[in-house]
Order: structure tokens, then C-alpha cells, then sequence
């Protein structure tokens, strides 16, 4: 089959590392894989299967190319957007749309019609909202915020989700999107729940390149983008109040980091924390660690958890929102926590103080990259 990936961006991202990872699996089973990204960045994650071939469309450009664009463009980031919030999209995912499906029509005529087309990410078709067709599915990765009703929220779930095969990454981020359907009166064409694949052989090949600043001493190790949603502030005052000495290293960078590090001198731990920046490598981080911590707020599949597991690293996460209960699940479920900072300190000290638990493969066999890539491939419902 021919297949085709949908990315807003290549950026070092959970997110983005994941679409890349299915275009590299649709690669793996042998179909053609073609992976599409619609912004330039400084340093794009890039597949690691040869074959997947892949594509820049630069929509942004192209739809401010006529008036029309233009046009909308304004209307809805001066006048749209003051009055809902979030509602730029509305104007510039109109020609995004029509610019895509020309791309795709071009895209075609070259290479033959595509079979699967997967939209990763709500950023991702945000941008082509007006776009549709059978063959595509629309992933949501993380979970819809229900707060109740909203004629902005009734609106947006209008133009991104009705009529769409829509498909969540975890039964948590389902669950959200069956409350807003209640809430918000929208119908998908359907609803299916396919986790994010996880390159397990690919990840212990990474994860044995060299890194020269890996501390020599035991560690504790966070990889996350520094914003809001992943919490770092509770991991840091969690790990002070556990009274543990083992080094925490935070690997990622975001716009919360100076806050995190000023905070960490607040503690009084700024001595044991040690953060790294964002790396395009983390898994030789996750590899070398005694244990890695997850404390975010919400997580929509949490790929991290599993990816540390397949580097042979114990697991200890916050409870939270999501799916990380689809990757701690049997005797993996006493490596949760409640989100709490006394409760994360607990368990923090007692996951250092035990004997670390071998790892099962038998936990990844959901996440295998040929699994997840044959369940897209399939109709909705069979």
C-alpha cells in the first residue's frame, strides 16, 4: 500500500518523533512510505528507514499567495480570534485546505493514490480543516479539555472532528473525545483508539551511541519539553523533599526552564539537578539512568514511558489524565503514583531504595511499530 504522514513540523517533539516513527513502520511492512511536513525547522528529526521518501509543502506560504488567503488570514486573526480564542485556523485552514488537496492531486499524479493518509497531531489538520476525504485518519494525541458547553468549542469540533475517522492514541484521550461529543453534539464517521508505535530495536540501537556528558554515577532522569504540561516544578519539589542524593538530570529545553532553575536554587538542590537542553539522542540518557520520572499534569499516550522501558530503565510516573495507564498496566501499575508532591517523593525514595525490576517484553508487544502500522491500514471497525 501506499501511505502518507502528515506533519505540522519535524521539530525534536514527543509528537513529531512519533509521526516519523509510523512513517519509518509503514516502511517496515514493506508499504510505501512517504512522510510530509509543512515547516522548515533548524534541525528536523529525520527517518531512520531509508525508503520512507520525504516532502515539504510549505502551506503557510503558498495559502498567503493569493488574495483570497490573505484575506482570510486577517479576518480571522483580527476580528475571529479576539471574539473565541485559538480561532486563527478557521481563517487560514480554509485555503490550507485547498492548498493541500492541490499538493496531494500533484503528489498523485506522480507517485499513484495514496491508500492511508495519517494527520498527526490537531495542529497538524487544524491547518487544513476544509481537506477531506475517506482515506485520511485525524490522531489525536493528547486529550480534549472538556469545561462544558461553548459555542467556540461547539464550532471547532464542527470544522476538526465531524464526519472524520478520528483516531485517539490512547482509551483516555478517547474518553475525553466521547464527553465533548456529548457535549458539543458532533458525530465522527468513526472513532478508533491505536496506540503510538514504539521502534523498540531502533531505540536500544540509539541508545548505545556515545554521550560523553552522561554523569559516571547513578542518576534520575526527566525527558520532557520545559512547559506547563509536563510539571517539572513537582518533580523538582517532589525529588528535594524525597532527601535523595542521586543526581536528577533534566533532559529537554522550553520556555519554562529559567523558572525551573530558578527554582531548583530555591530548593536548595541546584547542586543534584543537572539540566542537560534538548538533545536529539535522549535514549542513551534514558539507557544510563537508575530511574525515570514522569510528572506531567496529562499526557495523551506518554511514548516516553515505554520508550525508557525499552532501554531497560524502571519507570515511575504521576497519575494523570491519558493514556499512561495503557503503558503501566498489571504489575507495571505499582510504578504509579498519586500527583501529588508527598506522594511523588515517596515514590521516588522507594523506586531507589528497591531492587530495579527486569523488563518484560511482554509490556511492548502492544506498541510494536508492525501492530500499530496494520491497524491504520485496516477499515474502521474491523
Amino acid at each position: 500500500m501506499r501511505t502518507l504522514v502528515v506533519v505540522r513540523s519535524l521539530k525534536m517533539g514527543g509528537m513529531e518523533r512519533v509521526a516519523v516513527n509510523l512513517a519509518d513502520a509503514f516502511a517496515d511492512a514493506g508499504h510505501e512510505s512517504h512522510l510530509v511536513s509543512f515547516r522548515k525547522v533548524a534541525k528536523p528529526l529525520c527517518p531512520l528507514h531509508p525508503e520512507v521518501r520525504q516532502h515539504h509543502l510549505p502551506l503557510r506560504h503558498l495559502s498567503r499567495l493569493s488574495l483570497v488567503g490573505v484575506l482570510l488570514e486577517f479576518f480571522a486573526r483580527w476580528v475571529l480570534n479576539p471574539m473565541l480564542k485559538r480561532a486563527v485556523f478557521l481563517g487560514t485552514g480554509i485555503m490550507g485546505g485547498v492548498v493541500f488537496r492541490l499538493w496531494l492531486w500533484r503528489f498523485e499524479r506522480q507517485y499513484g493514490r495514496v491508500d492511508r493518509i495519517v494527520f498527526r497531531g490537531q495542529g497538524t489538520f487544524e491547518q487544513v480543516w476544509t481537506f477531506r476525504d475517506s482515506r485520511a485518519r485525524y490522531v489525536l494525541e493528547n486529550i480534549v479539555h472538556v469545561h462544558g458547553p461553548s459555542l467556540s468549542r461547539w464550532l471547532f469540533a464542527r470544522c476538526l472532528y465531524q464526519n472524520r475517522h478520528l483516531v485517539a492514541v490512547s482509551e483516555g484521550v478517547a474518553e475525553t473525545v466521547r464527553q465533548g461529543m456529548e457535549l458539543w453534539r458532533f458525530s465522527p464517521a468513526s472513532l478508533e483508539v491505536i496506540p503510538n508505535p514504539c521502534p523498540v530495536m531502533d531505540i536500544r540501537h540509539a541508545m548505545l551511541a556515545p554521550e560523553p556528558d552522561i554523569p559516571a554515577e547513578p542518576y534520575i532522569v526527566n525527558v520532557a519539553r520545559m512547559v506547563p504540561a509536563k510539571d517539572q516544578a513537582l518533580l523538582l519539589r517532589a525529588y528535594a523533599r524525597s532527601g535523595v542524593t542521586m543526581p536528577l538530570v533534566l533532559v529537554g529545553d522550553g520556555c519554562e526552564r529559567s523558572n525551573l532553575e530558578a527554582l531548583a536554587t530555591e530548593l536548595g538542590v541546584e547542586g543534584r539537578v543537572v539540566f542537560v537542553g534538548q538533545r536529539e539522542n535522549p535514549y542513551p540518557w534514558m539507557h544510563h539512568a537508575r530511574l525515570f520520572v514522569l510528572s506531567s499534569r496529562f499526557e495523551g499516550m506518554g511514548i516516553v514511558l515505554f520508550e525508557a522501558l525499552a532501554c531497560g530503565t524502571p519507570v515511575l510516573s504521576v497519575d494523570c489524565p491519558g493514556g499512561i495507564r495503557a503503558i503501566l498496566k498489571g504489575e507495571l501499575e505499582s510504578s504509579i503514583v498519586v500527583h501529588s508532591e508527598e506522594d511523588l517523593a515517596t515514590g521516588i525514595q522507594k523506586a531507589i531504595e528497591d531492587h530495579p525490576p527486569d523488563i518484560d517484553e511482554a509490556w511492548l508487544d502492544d506498541f510494536k511499530s508492525e501492530r500499530v502500522a496494520a491497524r491504520f491500514l485496516r477499515s474502521p471497525g474491523s
